[in-house]
């Protein structure tokens, strides 16, 4: 795959403030991408500078090895899905869909060829004539889509089109993304600050804090092998240890009160070691409470001080009988599952090769 898209070291400023510091990213012909990370981060910044409604004050955007350097937004090979979808309220469906035409010469039949096309695309065929006031938000957003797609573009920028959605809505219409996406072949970059739906739509994805890329991995290998404890505790939920580092070799070998001593792999280590603590997180999914009466090695006891019902999960905070520690522990309400009460006595046991270490 070739990069279609390369950021090279882009600072972006304004006033006082620097919103994207340095920012170096390459992004492959055709791939999902997407920018995560929280509110007031440069995301948003970032999409508006390879979109060229912001200028960078240092550093260079490439769209197909062609720098974009002083490339106005409409002469570039992009297009962009606002927020708000931005829908005209005084023209149909059809006529937001051909605004972006409204300027090639093309004949009638052309013209209704390609927007009958954009809007089977989206799945809004035959909707030609509605009025955009009696569009729902996802018809709203489908017709953002296909006023972004009937051109198209090479790059369409997505800044976090579905957050105004209702969450039923809004994993179907993540679903339809990714497979639309899939059909027309071209490279999407989303914005989102949400984790579940970077990590559902996309190939790869950038995290960002304070104006800097932290990591960009594929979904996997940023959920179960983050490369920072800010990235670790930003994705999903985590529960972080403080423990002692006991020797540095091929293996690392720590020791914790409640865990007793284990090894991590190389492979399991992030940081470099200036001294002898590394904190470790796991995942509350990789903790099995035990059945009763279980009689296996390295079991930890504890009791159940909270519990929180998610339907298809349900959350345990565990109070260990060693230091007190409290570890979350997730349980899939499977057929025939068992059910704690607060106060109850259980046994749990952690995966060690799920763990990560964070060396400082």
């Amino acid at each position: 795959m070739t990069n279609q898209v390369q950021v090279k070291d882009v600072i972006k400023n304004f006033d006082q403030v620097r919103a994207v510091d340095g920012v170096s990213l390459e992004i492959e012909q055709g791939q999902f991408f997407s920018l995560l990370g929280p509110s007031g981060c440069g995301k948003t910044t970032l999409l508006r500078l390879i979109a060229g409604f912001e200028v960078p004050n240092s550093g260079d955007i490439l769209i197909d090895s062609k720098s974009m350097d002083g490339v106005d937004p409409n002469l570039r090979p992009t297009n962009m899905v606002f927020q708000n979808y931005a829908i005209f309220p005084h023209l149909n469906v059809e006529q937001n869909v051909a605004y972006g035409l409204r300027k090639k010469k093309l004949t009638n039949s052309e013209r209704a060829s390609m927007i009958n096309q954009a809007l089977d695309l989206v799945g809004l065929s035959g909707l030609n004539e509605r009025s955009s006031n009696a569009l729902s938000g996802g018809q709203k957003q489908r017709v953002a889509l296909a006023r972004a797609l009937i051109l198209k573009p090479k790059v369409l920028l997505l800044d976090e089109p579905l957050s105004a959605l209702d969450k039923k809505l809004r994993e179907q219409m993540q679903s339809e993304l990714r497979h639309l996406q899939k059909a027309v072949g071209i490279t999407f970059i989303l914005v989102t600050h949400d984790q579940e739906e970077a990590l559902t739509m996309s190939d790869k994805v950038a995290v960002m804090f304070d104006g800097k890329v932290e990591q960009v991995a594929s979904p996997r290998d940023l959920y179960e092998r983050p490369s920072t404890q800010r990235v670790a505790s930003f994705i999903g939920a985590m529960n972080f240890i403080e423990c002692k580092v006991l020797e540095k070799g091929k293996n690392l070998k720590i020791r914790d009160s409640v865990l007793g001593s284990f090894d991590l792999s190389k492979e399991q280590v992030s940081g470099v070691s200036s001294n002898n603590s590394i904190t470790i997180g796991i995942r509350p999914e990789m903790i099995s409470i035990l059945p009763k009466g279980s009689k296996i090695k390295n079991s930890i006891s504890g009791k159940v001080s909270d519990i929180s019902y998610f339907g298809e999960t349900t959350y345990y905070k565990i109070k260990c009988d060693i230091d007190s520690k409290i570890f979350n522990i997730s349980a899939q309400n499977s057929f025939g599952h068992i059910d704690y009460s607060i106060g109850e006595k259980i046994e749990f046991k952690i995966d060690l090769k799920s763990i990560v270490g964070f060396l400082k």
